[in-house]
């Protein structure tokens, strides 16, 4: 039995005037998301707890089937994972943005899509700055992505459960100051982003963004604080070999933690721009090399919803289904046994610009699969079925069931 998942992130949406009413799923044409709907099983599921913060580190460690409530320790460990930072016991990992703030509004919580040299240049700069203190390690990743790490050799990291931050892409054209860090720890973070401020002020890179039309960063940003999780391997938990396909650190930290092959793809950007057919490619050539089950995640979806574009997440979702989930559908068809699931992580609003709680859409076919179809795949048809998981880790179990 071969399966594969298909993670168009944060797809689930409100209705959108903008679209005739109609949500963005049931704007866009998927004829081959339809399919799957038609020959399987629909309904809703809650895979973010409301007792944690809403994201796709939540959202895909319950949608794999593992209770975020028992192993979710933050985001940040779950992307030094991705990059084969190791944490020691006492180690905690913070996701650090660069961002740009203008009159103490988040303008844009990418910093205008840094480029990667630049933002590694950046990250030299904190880390020139801050490496006398022996406990804070700056990492540069992927554009505005980078981390920092307190390493607890020299000191007791002050941080707890009870340190409290809130992700930049959540607070878009806000005013910062009610979103800073608070709790345990806070203070150093605080002191952290303010420093980065007279830091980036006047540097290199942030000159020739200027020059260039481009947004300069004007500060870092602290939030998904963690220590490293102690998740079970997927292949003993389910007993399936799984791969992962994505663009994003977070996917790729926790597919590692989970034992799963990381497979990168050229031309997958993590962007509107990613190259969706690449991506589908992909996903059938780790099939094809013996690997049981292949996800997919794709983050344009979300991308789009934080920049408040409802045509832009139609056309991400039309190009999931022509050139991901069709291809990956054919040739599971053509191979025998097999499932198919669709089904994002969260739901990211157009109307708010962040993740949101709530229930999003699966639809899953194959063999042994139960449950009531419908005509469509969106929030709408998902809700009239019935078919409803208030645990969404338990729809992992329920899809790979023998």
């Amino acid at each position: 039995m071969k399966y594969a998942l298909v993670i168009p992130d944060g797809c689930a949406d409100e209705i959108q005037a903008s679209l005739g009413n109609q949500t963005p799923l049931q704007a866009a044409h998927v004829p081959e998301m339809d399919r799957v709907a038609q020959l399987g099983a629909v309904g809703l599921t809650d895979n973010v707890p409301e007792c944690l913060p809403s994201g796709s580190d939540v959202g895909t460690m319950s949608l794999f089937g593992y209770d975020p409530q028992v192993y979710h320790t933050g985001r940040a460990p779950l992307e030094a994972a991705a990059q084969g930072i190791q944490l020691g016991a006492g180690d905690w990992a913070i996701r650090c943005n660069l961002v740009t703030v203008r009159d103490e509004r988040m303008e844009s919580f990418t910093a205008g899509q840094m480029a990667n040299d630049a933002g590694r240049a950046l990250m030299e700069l904190l880390q020139d700055r801050h490496h006398a203190s022996g406990c804070w390690q700056f990492y540069p990743g992927v554009s505005y992505r980078n981390l920092l790490v307190y390493r607890a050799e020299t000191a007791p990291a002050p941080f707890s459960k009870e340190t409290h931050t809130i992700p930049p892409h959540d607070i878009t054209d806000q005013v910062i100051t009610s979103f800073l860090p608070a709790g345990p720890g806070s203070d150093l973070l605080r002191q952290l982003m303010d420093d980065s401020r007279a830091l980036f002020a006047d540097c290199a890179p942030n000159r020739q963004r200027l020059a260039q039309g481009e947004l300069p960063a004007t500060q870092i940003w602290l939030w998904g604080e963690g220590k490293t999780p102690d998740l079970p391997l997927f292949q003993s938990r389910f007993g399936v070999q799984g791969a992962v396909i994505t663009a994003v650190d977070l996917l790729r930290g926790i597919g590692r933690l989970l034992g799963w092959d990381v497979i990168e793809v050229a031309g997958a950007t993590g962007y509107l721009d990613t190259d969706y057919a690449a991506k589908g490619r992909a996903a059938i050539e780790t099939l094809k090399s013996g690997k049981d089950f292949v996800v997919v995640h794709v983050e344009a979806t979300d991308e789009a919803s934080h920049e408040g574009h409802a045509d832009a997440k139609v056309a991400a979702l039309e190009a999931i289904d022509r050139d991901i989930v069709g291809p990956v559908h054919d040739y599971l068809k053509s191979q025998g046994e097999y499932r198919l699931l669709v089904c994002p992580d969260h739901p990211t609003f157009l109307r708010t610009k962040t993740h949101s709680h709530g229930f999003v859409p699966f639809a899953m076919c194959g063999k042994g699969v139960s449950g009531q179809s419908a005509k469509t795949y969106d929030e709408i048809a998902a809700g009239q079925t019935g078919d409803v998981l208030t645990a969404g880790h338990e729809l992992m179990g329920r899809f790979l069931a023998k």
